[in-house]
């Protein structure tokens, strides 16, 4: 229902909204039209929970493929959803799913609430192939024998999991992705485990934790009863019992994607400290052909992970991601980005070399990779300047999305960005030093595969800060020529304070300093009348 339903996700009115019309529309109208909109969004709920108790005309619950829990429990959560909202939505036959919670207020309980009635609309639901929310474990083990199309599982808490092993393996044949909030008791990693091995074997396509977990080496050990069909691994916040262990996934070799992220403060240094395990783990995901998108974030030496898979000739990457590394330690790395030349995306962040020997190496990888379409720098590009900016932009005529950090970046670069006929959003994280006339003119070059084109100045330098009437005229411009948008503000940290005076237009741009913060003061003329 979640991907279906044309209300969802707290009913959000800037989705329906045109942006002109939401600028021309007073505070008290815009309230109006949120409490509209979670109306509407209370009545779909309502309305699916009656299906199931054959309390409408047609039975809808009969048609539901995609049933998101998560979504309820926002509505409930919503602060509109109160007063009229909430008694028309618990009037009659739903009343005795209304639970609150103990206290002098007695706030909805939410959680509560979703149980109660995804137990009325699973008893109507057997096209449901996706399924979500805060299920406690006794809800999901009445809930499973009643959806037998199930492929995606999200239960939100790991311990819902406990015994429906075999129902799912009964039950649900295609059952193939399961994805989690987190798991955090003693004994998750061995429950797991045991729900791992349960289930049908070599069935698991894709699993994902978003969280903290206890999941470790049992649970690894496990996956290679899946090691066939799992293609899609994403393990976030991975403790350090699961990084010391990250060797025992070995058998999982048939992966397109995967995702790790160090949740143990980068205090584990495989390399150095369990080599080993290190050298195991290098080998497994190498010995990964299929691999097209790897993403580690926050692990110290990540790098030295991810290099031999470059090196490998079998392995054709088309997304990569690192995040938390150090430049200074990274050549290596920054040299095999070249040997990728399939890489579509790209996103690299991590300290940045102030000796600036780490720059020529990445940005002469980079501008091998012809094939680009999105490119994310960040803090690793804080010392690229015009020309490195201009090289990149002829050297990646595919670019559609470009971040990029950078250091007195000027008007010079935007003949080069104009290249890039395909170019849908860039965001400038640079130290800037634009002109109005600069970037009108960058503008006006644009052609139609630009349409669209977000434009981000997100750290012009105080002495080229852009009026309100400039910026006005360049929003106005780009929203005309590309139905673009223009975004801008100051370095951070910066503030703007206007003092009026009755005599001149513009007398001066003066910055200054108040406890080590540059304020940037604008004195120009107030009309009196």
């Amino acid at each position: 229902m979640h991907n279906e339903s044309p209300v969802t996700n707290r009913g959000s009115s800037d989705v329906d909204v045109p942006a002109q019309e939401r600028a021309t529309t007073t505070y008290r109208a815009r309230l109006r039209q949120e409490e509209a909109m979670v109306i509407r969004w209370a009545q779909l709920w309502r309305t699916i929970a009656l299906s199931a108790m054959k309390k409408t005309l047609f039975p809808y619950t009969q048609y539901v493929r995609a049933l998101n829990l998560e979504d309820l429990e926002e509505l409930l959560e919503d602060s509109k959803f109160k007063d009229k909202v909430s008694s028309m939505f618990f009037k009659g036959e739903l009343s005795k799913c209304k639970v609150q919670t103990n206290g002098p207020r007695g706030r909805l309980d939410a959680g509560s609430i979703s149980n109660a009635l995804g137990e009325i609309i699973t008893t109507c639901t057997p096209m449901v192939e996706e399924l979500s929310g805060k299920i406690t474990n006794e809800s999901l083990l009445r809930w499973i024998p009643r959806v037998p199309r199930l492929r995606l599982l999200s239960p939100w808490y790991g311990g819902s999991l406990v015994g429906a092993g075999p129902l799912l393996r009964q039950h649900c044949h295609a059952f193939k992705s399961l994805s989690l909030w987190g798991w955090n008791h003693d004994d998750a990693d061995q429950k797991f485990a045991d729900f791992l091995n349960e289930i049908n074997p070599q069935t698991l396509e894709s699993l994902e934790i978003f969280s903290h977990s206890a999941v470790g080496p049992e649970s690894f050990l496990a996956l290679s009863c899946h090691r066939e069909s799992l293609t899609e691994l994403k393990l976030n916040s991975v403790n350090e019992t699961a990084l010391q262990s990250l060797n025992m996934l070995a058998g999982c070799t048939n992966l397109t994607k995967l995702l790790l992220t160090d949740g143990s403060n980068r205090f584990i240094d495989l390399k150095n400290a369990h080599n080993d395990v290190f050298l195991e783990t290098i080998a497994w995901l190498r010995s990964c052909k299929m691999l097209r998108a790897i993403t580690i974030r926050d692990f110290r030496g990540g790098q030295d992970l991810i290099t031999p898979i470059l090196l490998e000739n079998d392995i054709c990457l088309t997304h990569l991601e690192l995040k938390g590394y150090v430049m200074a330690d990274a050549r290596d790395f920054h040299q095999a980005l070249s040997n990728q030349p399939s890489l579509l995306e790209l996103h690299l962040q991590g300290d940045s070399d102030e000796a600036g020997e780490g720059g020529p190496v990445l940005v002469e990888s980079l501008s091998q990779l012809v094939n680009l379409t999105d490119l994310r720098l960040q803090d690793v590009s804080d010392y690229f300047t015009d020309e490195v900016i201009g090289r990149l932009a002829r050297s990646l005529p595919k670019l559609e999305g470009w971040y990029t950090s950078g250091w007195g970046v000027t008007d010079a670069i935007w003949p080069d960005i104009a290249r890039l006929q395909s170019l849908r959003r860039l965001d400038m994280a640079a130290t800037s030093r634009f002109t109005a006339e600069g970037i009108l003119d960058f503008i006006l070059t644009l052609g139609p595969g630009n349409k669209g084109l977000v434009l981000a100045v997100m750290m012009g330098e105080v002495e080229y800060n852009l009026s309100d009437e400039e910026q006005n005229m360049i929003r106005d411009t780009i929203a005309a020529h590309v139905d673009g948008r223009f975004e801008f503000q100051l370095q951070r940290g910066m503030t703007v304070v206007r003092i009026y005076r009755s005599t001149c237009l513009h007398v001066s741009q003066i910055q200054t300093f108040r406890n080590s913060k540059p304020i940037l003061i604008e004195a120009m003329q107030r009309s009196k009348g």
